[in-house]
Order: structure tokens, then sequence, then C-alpha cells
């Protein structure tokens, strides 16, 4: 499980107090961190104005929550979410307590502690060594001010006696003794004076301070008292493990507003700004009325009510708003819009919207919520939250819960659309460098068939070429450059270039594939000079054969690649035994050539791994059905290519698959 980072900041910024955590997280150690700036840990190109911004958005506030880019002690970079609380002292004075994890840390993990750092509804307390409470947050304030009777410098029991108190004691020596963070189980408790009774969970961590002066202790206590706290509670847990799933934009969009209704929500909707659905058209050569305007597309939706009678646009539609609405401005200011109780008194914006008017009426709608999707510094678009059948108004803490719904989703969504912008560089520059065509001029009928991976949604770095040569020789060629992805497409590219020119020059494939291994190993070196980083190993496998019409023979070398097959005209398969050599791209490699003679209408089979190797079958499996479907002597080429593809590949492959059929003429 991932224990968050904890520290302990003055009012002035400077670290106080630093957990295990904490040192694991970002290699400080206490000695190393405690008496200063707090401002070491941010990254040094910004850090003065973050700390500034900071201090402005959020300096007034007991509570605020985020992603911070921050610096390793080690100079690298690392993506936190961070939670900070104010923290009023024993002694009349303030500090701020701050939780952080990594954004990249496995959700599994997080999910366990996620419930204890929730906006404002945290109870957090400070005892020193002798377990006396030297600060708490506000919650913990009004939370022991209602409900408990514990006084500033008391022990814990006064503040937790939902808590057994030996059990709690325990557990705070624990934590002080070794260090090791407790999270303490759900726990019953009904006060004499109160009719209902409260449920709490808690967990504490271990305090370091400058050397000499003993830890202290960190308590965070969460009231998870109603039915519809923990309904949200687990809304965020599910929320964790859903959103994002799949590389999605559209999809992550629509399990945001099904997972917000109707649990926070009777009606959510979805909306994305500008170009970030892919395949659209540009919002900006819509028309434009004379009271509203095409600002974004409709990316979810969901409401209580089958058909949708609170909207007028359906997925993937416009969606025109007037410019004076609260939808524009929460797109302008990066702030919520928020309004318990929905006005719709003459004069408001709804003047100027009368369908959106209408719509309200007719539904009953009378309590809105409109939070931005920011992510990277980036307005996504808006996400709309209406109670409808409800009765009650949203509250301070739905706001809170939509905000912290919506600010995982907006990541998801982003890394979605950074994600189908490179895929989709990606298979455009894959089809570019694939040739459209192939043949195999007078000497050779040829074909050839490419299957996308669905694991790696079809962008990897296999290829098949087939070069009639000056000489009045073929080449033909199956290669497969390791990975996926944009990289592995353009690097396939540059691979395939290398040998087009190396096969004009006529040598022989063994020496062929030798200067291919030397260059591309030439290449890299030069290429991690150049980017003043460590070599980057190409790594890819090669087949290369020379047929010659007039003798009939064919030459082939491998550079780690499965072998040929080669059907005789009565059908008959083999797979010539060749020397396999290394891959390409380690400049190491010693290649040897197989020459063999072929006799008039011989079937040359080349292809790539993801052909006959599966998790569900092993190399001998795969080729045995691979000579199988190749009994089909009787089919053209054409024919007989997309027969063994459809045979081998499923709906689901595990890898791309290229395949390379020639027959001798």
């Amino acid at each position: 499980m991932t224990t968050p980072a904890i520290a302990l900041l003055d009012a002035q910024g400077t670290v106080i107090r630093w957990t295990r955590a904490a040192e694991e997280l970002l290699g400080y150690r206490v000695a190393d961190i405690v008496h200063r700036s707090g401002e070491v840990l941010l990254m040094p190109a910004d850090r003065t104005a973050r700390v500034r911004a900071w201090v402005g958005d959020h300096g007034h506030r007991d509570h605020w929550s985020g992603p911070v880019e921050a610096q390793c002690r080690d100079g690298r970079p690392v993506l936190l979410r961070l939670d900070v609380w104010r923290l009023y002292l024993l002694d009349g004075g303030t500090a701020w307590l701050v939780s952080a994890t990594s954004a990249h840390a496995d959700r599994p993990a997080n999910q366990v502690l996620e419930p204890f750092f929730r906006p404002s509804l945290v109870a957090v307390s400070l005892w020193d060594g002798d377990l006396r409470c030297v600060g708490r947050n506000e919650t913990a304030r009004c939370l022991q001010t209602t409900l408990v009777n514990g006084r500033v410098g008391g022990p814990p029991e006064e503040f937790m006696p939902t808590f057994d108190s030996a059990s709690l004691l325990a557990a705070f020596r624990q934590v002080l003794s070794d260090g090791v963070p407790v999270i303490a189980g759900e726990s019953p408790w009904f006060p004499a004076t109160q009719h209902e009774g409260h449920a709490f969970t808690g967990s504490f961590f271990r305090l370091e301070g400058e050397p000499g002066r003993p830890p202290a202790v960190c308590s965070l206590v969460f009231d998870v008292t109603h039915a519809h706290t923990r309904q949200r509670l687990a809304l965020l847990l599910e929320a964790g493990a859903r959103l994002g799933a799949t590389l999605d934009v559209a999809g992550t969009a629509q399990e945001l507003a099904d997972l917000a209704v109707p649990v926070l929500a009777d009606y959510v909707a979805v909306d994305l700004a500008g170009s970030i659905l892919p395949d659209d058209e540009p919002l900006h050569r819509l028309s434009v009325s004379d009271v509203s305007i095409p600002v974004f597309r409709r990316a979810g939706v969901a409401s209580i009510h089958s058909v949708l009678p609170e909207t007028l646009w359906s997925l993937g539609d416009a969606v025109f708003v007037p410019p004076a609405s609260p939808f524009m401005k929460v797109m302008a200011t990066r702030a919520s819009h928020y309004e318990p109780v929905l006005d719709t008194s003459p004069g408001t914006w709804l003047d100027q919207d009368p369908d959106r008017t209408k719509i309200v009426s007719e539904t009953g709608m009378h309590s809105l919520i409109i939070v931005p999707l920011l992510a990277r510094g980036a307005v996504l678009g808006i996400v709309v939250f209406v109670r409808t059948d409800n009765p009650a108004p949203f509250t301070a803490d739905d706001l809170v819960i939509a905000e912290e719904l919506v600010a995982r989703a907006a990541m998801s969504i982003d890394n979605a659309r950074r994600y189908t912008r490179e895929h989709t560089a990606a298979l455009v520059l894959q089809r570019h460098l694939l040739p459209r065509n192939v043949s195999g001029g007078d000497a050779l009928e040829v074909a050839a068939g490419y299957r996308p991976s669905d694991i790696h949604a079809g962008v990897g770095g296999d290829w098949y070429d087939a070069i009639p040569l000056p000489s009045g020789h073929v080449a033909l060629v199956v290669g497969d450059v390791t990975g996926h992805g944009i990289h592995a497409a353009a690097t396939m590219g540059r691979l395939r270039t290398v040998v087009r020119t190396l096969a004009y020059l006529g040598i022989p494939p063994d020496e062929l594939l030798t200067h291919l291994d030397r260059l591309v190993a030439r290449m890299s070196e030069e290429g991690a000079v150049v980017h003043g980083t460590g070599p980057e190993t190409v790594a890819a496998t090669c087949l290369y054969a020379v047929y010659d019409p007039v003798t009939h023979h064919c030459t082939m070398a491998t550079a780690g690649h499965p072998p040929p097959a080669i059907v005789d005209p009565a059908g008959d398969v083999i797979f010539p035994r060749l020397v396999a050599g290394t891959p390409i791209g380690h400049g190491l490699g010693s290649y040897q050539s197989l020459d063999l003679h072929l006799a008039e209408g011989s079937r040359i089979v080349l292809y790539t791994d993801g052909l006959i190797e599966s998790r569900e079958r092993d190399l001998d499996a795969g080729m045995q059905r691979l000579r199988t479907a190749l009994a089909l002597t009787t089919l053209p080429v054409v024919d007989l290519c997309e027969a063994v593809l459809d045979e081998l590949t499923g709906e689901h492959n595990e890898d791309d698959v290229a395949l390379l059929v020639a027959r001798t003429l």
C-alpha cells in the first residue's frame, strides 16, 4: 500500500517536521530538509511564481488540494497530488500540514487512504511526544466542539472517544516507536447528549523533527456517519478504478457522467471545448445565433430519466451557450459555479436562453453546479451537475465531491487526448511508410497484408517490402522493430529506407544485414551525442531475400527473424534452416546466407512473429498452423495472403502481423 508523504511547515513555509514516507518519495532525509524553506521541493524554474500563485489563490483557505510538480533531491521532477490543511497550534500560531502522493502511483494502492484526504471533511490533529494535542485544523475544532469535549493539550482519548482508549493509545505509541503508519477501522460512537450515532475512521503518522527533538504524531479522522457520505466515498473509490481505464476521450467522459448519476446528481453533462474530441468538425465553422454560440461538444451525458428531457443536445452534438452565462464564466475564471437554489427570476442570464428556460421549468431543475475540467494548465471543458427530482439542494460538500470527481476525470481525459493525438499521428505515419502496392516485376507475383494489434491499437514497427532491382532480381523484405507507437513507426520507416538503399547496391543478403546492423548502431550513437543522452538501442529483426528469375535461385539471410516458409508446386511446405544471426542495432552482427533453388510456381512466404506466436500457443504449434494454412496452393497469392491472415489471426491480436507472399513465375 502506498503511504502518503506528510510534512509540517510553519506559517512562513519552513519545513519543521518530515515523515519516512516523505523521505522515500522525495529523497530528502530529515536532516536535509528540516529548517529549510518548502520552496526547495518545487522545480527551480518557477518555484517563486508558484508560491506567489499559491498564496494568492489558496493562502486564505483552511484546505487546498491539487497537482504540483515537485523536485526530488537528485533533481528528478515528480508529479504529486497534494492535500494541504491549516493547523491552529497550542501557542496561538498556525502551521500547514501537507500530504502528498505520487500522481503516477497505482490507483488501487491509493484508494485505501483516499477517504482521509478529502477537502474540508478531514479532522487533522497534531500530537507531541507526550501525546498532547498541540494543533488541529478547523474541521477538527468544529468536530470536537460539537461532539466531544477535547481540550487543546489533552490526550487522544478526549478527542476520539469513538475509538477504544487502550487500542488508540497503543496505536499512537506504536507509531511513535517504529514510524509505521496505522490505519484504524470504522468505529461507531453514540454520544449521550444526541440521538444520532456517528461512525469514524482514522489514520496516524509519525513526523520527524530536528535532531534531538522527539517525534510527533499526525492524526486524521473522517466522519463516515451518513449513508450519502458513504455513497460518495464509494463513488470516489469507484472513480479511481474506472476513470481512465481506457485511453478514450469520449469513453472517459461518459464514465464520469454515469458515475455521478444518481449518487450525486439527477443529470450530468460533460461538454468538451474546441478540438478535444477527435475527428469532429471545428466549432468555429458552425453558425452563431443572436443569443448563443457553439462553445462545447457533448462528450458524456447521463440522467435518472430514460429519455434526456434536461437537454437539447445528444452525444457528439455542438452545444450552444449564451456569452453571458455561468458556462462561459466557468471557462474564463476556471472556478466552479455553485448555485444551490437556481435563480430563475427575471433579469438573469436565462432571459437570453429561452430554450433552456423552458427545460428548467418543465423538468424542475432547482440546483446547479458547473465545474471546469482542468488538466496541466488547460481548460478542457465543463461538467454540469443538476438536481431535478431530488428535492435537496446541492451542499458545499456536494461541490467538493463534484470537484474531486471532475479533477480525476480531467487528468484521464487529457491523457486520453494526448494518447489519441500521438496514436493518430503514428497511424498516419505508418500508413505513409508502408508500401501501398508491392510488385515483383516480371519475376514474381507478390501480395502483402498487415493486421494491427488490438492491444496496441494498430501502431507498430512491422514492415514488408518488395524491391525490383536494376539487375532484374527482386528483393523481398520483412522486418519487425521492437515496441509500439510513433517511435516504432518512425524507426520502421528509417530502416525500410536504409534497406531499399542498400538493396540497390546489389550486395548479398548477409552483407546487407551486416551493413544495416552497423549503420543502425552508428545512428543510435550519433543520436545520443546530439541529444546528450546515453545510447538508445534500436532493436529490430529482419529477413532479407533476393530472387533471381534467370537461375530460379533465392538467396536469403535473417537477423533474428523467423524463417520463411517455402511451398513447392505440389503443396509441400518447408521452413529452411537459416543461421539466425543477432537482431539489428547492436553493431556486432554476423550473418550467413542460404541459397535455395525454387521450381516455377513455388511460393515464398515471409512474415513477422505475430503470425505464429501468442500466449496460447508456442512457436512450433504456430508454425504447424501456418504449414496447414499454406497447403491451399490453388489460391492466387492475393487470396492466399488473406486466407492465411484470416486463419492465423483473430479479432484480438496480441501483436502486429505483416505477411508477404510471392510466387515464382
